[in-house]
């Protein structure tokens, strides 16, 4: 994993290099990339798309995440694709390593990985330039490629897809001065912990609507800091699940490459207590 890390930095780092810079959409309009591989922050969708395209344009991503607490760490590799600033496709590969649950359930295996296709159209607005927000619907199909820890955790499925509406809106100079960007989004879904423990349990095994929200400032053209949150369902009465919460930093030098770090907040992670610890992703644009 880490050799493919190194590979997938390098091509943030200098594939991009020769990329078109002169896309239409301003500095940072594109987002960053969810763990799920839609464009966003951290953890929580936006209604942007990924890349820089204008309605005449096209453009994408590629993203290196990485998420550590206390017991778990969290890989992430995906890739975007935008469409005329109306349609993005992603994909993302997870890996959940999770040595110490592993050995408190006397098992074997110590990772999970997960595949998420993801896929989002814009329905009205404009982030910036219309009264109202842009408006988008989004769909993630998730595959839990190693199901025998989340099986023993009482988790019904396998897979299972979340659908998602998310309204974003960058004020500008809507906080003292500084542009301010905010977003909701509403997702029905049953996933365990990103669907990585399974989707679905014993104690409900119906998909839910759930709240999440983020919220940042432009301290300048290239730094912007903010949070999100998102509400969490809990299915299983073997282990409990908590919301997120995350605070965040981001860097935006120029149109080709981001830098998000974070610090994260995710409660109780499968039986394991107080969660917290740090967030990085890296991403490229063309």
């Amino acid at each position: 994993m880490r050799v493919r890390y190194c590979v997938l930095l390098l091509m943030v780092l200098c594939g991009t290099a020769g990329a078109d810079s002169q896309r239409s959409q301003l500095l940072a309009t594109g987002g960053a990339t969810t763990l799920e591989g839609a464009a966003g922050g951290g953890v929580v969708p936006m209604a942007v798309l990924s890349g820089y395209g204008t309605r005449e344009e096209q453009g994408g991503t590629v993203t290196a995440s990485h998420v550590s607490t206390g017991e778990y760490s969290l890989s992430v590799l995906g890739a975007s694709w935008s469409w005329r600033n109306r349609v993005e496709l992603s994909l993302a590969e997870q890996r959940l390593s999770h040595q110490p649950l592993s050995e408190r359930l006397g098992v074997g295996p110590s990772s999970i990985r997960q595949r998420v296709f993801g896929a989002k159209v814009r329905l009205l607005g404009d982030l910036i330039y219309t009264r109202w927000p842009q408006l988008s619907l989004g769909v993630q199909h998730k595959k839990n490629r190693d199901f025998f820890v989340p099986s023993a955790a009482g988790a019904r499925d396998d897979s299972g897809t979340d659908v998602y509406l998310s309204a974003t809106k960058l004020l500008l100079g809507g906080l003292a001065g500084r542009n301010l960007l905010l977003n909701a989004t509403a997702r029905h879904s049953k996933a365990n912990q990103l669907g990585l423990v399974g989707f679905g349990g014993d104690r409900n095994n119906d998909a839910e609507w759930l709240a999440e929200a983020s919220a940042g400032v432009f301290i300048s053209r290239h730094w912007l800091v903010g949070a999100e949150y998102r509400q969490k369902p809990d299915n299983l009465s073997f282990i409990r699940e908590d919301d997120w919460q995350t605070a965040f930093v981001g860097w935006f030098p120029n149109k080709q490459i981001s830098v998000v770090g974070a610090y994260v907040d995710l409660g109780e992670v499968a039986s394991f207590p107080d969660q917290t610890g740090w967030y990085l992703s890296v991403q490229g644009s063309f």
